[in-house]
């Protein structure tokens, strides 16, 4: 079997006096695309902070490419290629959007391709390069999201680390994100790890899923298989149960099956 492109191992993160992340293992085969699903708080964000350096772990280890990762620090996590999106996007609200965009490849400013990048990246979203020369701070939601993923998308990311894509945002820009999200997984082979809310979405897009709940891995699987057990069914698409718990949201159960 092959060695995954990430490999988490007994991971626990701690917020004060919070235990967050409680012995998560996981791991992200390259080339896939791996949601993690739960309710707020369960860990889902400290778990991709976490790997992304912004947080250290108090116990356990974290291997990128077969080379520790554990307590390293977020510049030099995204230089070995993991990349993280965050919640809330955190675009610089005062340059342009081409200077957003730039500011991903500044480890690579020397690199001939940074252009071939960017040009990418406004084919992705060519609402990027009608408004090039904008603040971003003046773009919408959804194209302060696109800014954020395609800055992102400026560092050559082999890890790309998604926090929260849909949030905010219109269904119809729900959408799009993530026609993108699986466009940029099809045509580069980028490894794509999610965070999301919105199950259907993230399980129709995916190849694989995590559940957390509690800072505890409760479910994984592919998403085909996921998307059949009948508690994802009727705790997470709305699938089952009385009409007033049909919700996109997790709703906690005691067992699994």
């Amino acid at each position: 079997m092959d060695r995954p492109l990430l490999s988490v191992r007994s991971i626990e993160t701690w917020y004060g006096p919070v235990n967050a992340i409680r012995g998560v293992n996981l791991d992200v085969t390259a080339g896939r695309i791996v949601a993690v699903l739960g309710a707020n708080g369960a860990g889902k964000t400290t778990l991709l902070n976490t790997i992304a350096g912004v947080v250290d772990p108090f116990k356990g280890s974290i291997e990128f490419d077969g080379q520790p990762i554990t307590g390293k620090d977020p510049d030099e996590v995204a230089r070995l290629g993991v990349v993280l999106v965050p919640e809330g996007r955190q675009v610089f609200p005062f340059l342009s959007v081409r200077d957003n965009l730039t500011m991903g490849a500044f480890a690579r400013r020397r690199d001939p391709g940074v252009a071939d990048d960017l040009a990418h990246v406004y084919s992705l979203f060519p609402r990027l390069k009608e408004r090039e020369g904008q603040h971003g701070g003046l773009l919408s939601g959804g194209e302060q999201q696109m800014l954020a993923i395609g800055r992102a998308l400026m560092a050559r990311p082999r890890l790309l680390l998604l926090d929260e894509p849909s949030l905010g945002l219109s269904p119809l820009l729900m959408r799009e994100i993530f026609a993108t999200i699986a466009r940029i997984n099809r045509e580069r082979g980028t490894t794509i790890r999610v965070v999301e809310q919105n199950a259907a979405l993230a399980l129709a897009t995916a190849h694989d899923g995590y559940i957390l709940e509690l800072g505890r891995v409760v479910a994984s699987d592919t998403c085909e298989a996921l998307m059949r057990k009948d508690d994802v069914k009727e705790s997470y698409l709305g699938m089952g149960g009385a009409a007033g718990e049909r919700s996109h949201r997790w709703k906690r159960r005691k067992t699994w099956r």
